[in-house]
């Protein structure tokens, strides 16, 4: 279905994702010239009209996180001067989303900053995918549509198991509201893995609140970064008895040791979705499965797009 008004941009974090959402709305991606200058400078030119048109920029600010986010600005930048009527950015994987509190003295909310650059920018709305933390929607100055991955996990799990023996597992008592919304969802009973991380990237596992013996535990988190938590829950869920240890994320950022923690643990199997577009490694890892949230980001795009109702997506 061609929507006159409509044009949709992929930048350089991840055009196969871009591609795949264009292809669920029927609509072609738009033409973009990208270069980058020998100190790094990143020059965009659109390649054709926008004037008056609402204008979908497809960007996750995952690594490089910088470039992403630079390359980002500099599109809304173009956008806005060549009179676009609506600049939405869409952030599969919003970058900076867990530098959103003062941690300690003396450091930078720069979650905040962020969501000000994009506002500043000339962006009129944001839709993004799991933040790390609900509350960075009041960041912002402009509409932001936080959708949620939920419904695609609840609906392979379903697909996938009997949930007869499922657990739903919090990783850590910040992730309850997300593994209550999911466990609700199945209608299983849920545990919590209780955590102390004595630096930053460092989880040290300490209790198991919930009985998970001869369970099935799926631990639901919106991230996975150096898997240090994943792995040492793993651990702790089997010691106590859990039959076997699966886990869905939204976002697989997998960095620095991930890969290798994956292969070496009794992890059965990390399920992430195509929000940030993953290295050979990873994919050939034989421990990680990706899932496409092209569906439900087109979804999105084009409920923003004939101003219908985002929430219902979860009715």
């Amino acid at each position: 279905m061609f929507h006159e008004k409509l044009r949709l941009f992929s930048g350089t974090s991840n055009p196969p994702l871009s591609k795949a959402i264009c292809d669920h709305i029927g609509h072609p991606l738009g033409d973009l010239y990208f270069q980058r200058f020998s100190d790094g400078e990143i020059f965009i030119q659109v390649q054709e009209t926008i004037r008056g048109q609402d204008s979908f920029f497809i960007q996750s600010t995952s690594r490089p996180a910088n470039a992403n986010l630079m390359e980002l600005l500099i599109f809304i930048d173009a956008a806005k001067r060549a009179s676009a009527r609506n600049i939405c950015a869409v952030i599969p994987y919003f970058g900076y989303a867990r530098q959103d509190r003062k941690s300690a003295g003396r450091t930078p909310i720069s979650a905040k900053l962020v969501a000000d650059l994009i506002s500043r920018a000339g962006a009129t709305r944001v839709l993004t995918l799991d933040l790390h933390a609900a509350q960075i929607q009041g960041f912002f100055d402009i509409p932001v549509d936080n959708i949620f991955a939920i419904p695609l996990f609840s609906k392979d799990i379903e697909q996938r198991n009997e949930l007869d023996d499922i657990m739903i597992v919090s990783p850590d008592v910040g992730g309850v509201v997300r593994a209550r919304a999911l466990a609700n969802r199945l209608h299983v009973d849920m545990a919590i893995v209780d955590k102390r991380r004595p630096a930053p990237n460092v989880a040290k596992v300490m209790n198991i609140i919930g009985d998970v013996s001869g369970k099935h535990c799926i631990m639901i988190d919106d991230m996975v970064d150096t898997a240090g938590t994943l792995c040492g829950a793993t651990e702790a869920l089997l010691e106590q008895g859990a039959t076997k240890v699966s886990a869905y994320a939204s976002h697989g950022v997998l960095s620095g040791p991930a890969v290798k923690r994956l292969k070496q643990s009794d992890l059965h199997e990390l399920v992430i979705t195509d929000s940030i577009l993953q290295p050979k490694e990873v994919r050939k890892s034989g421990k990680v499965r990706i899932i496409s949230i092209s569906s439900l980001m087109g979804e999105a795009i084009t409920r923003i797009y004939d101003a219908r109702s985002i929430s219902s997506l979860y009715d």
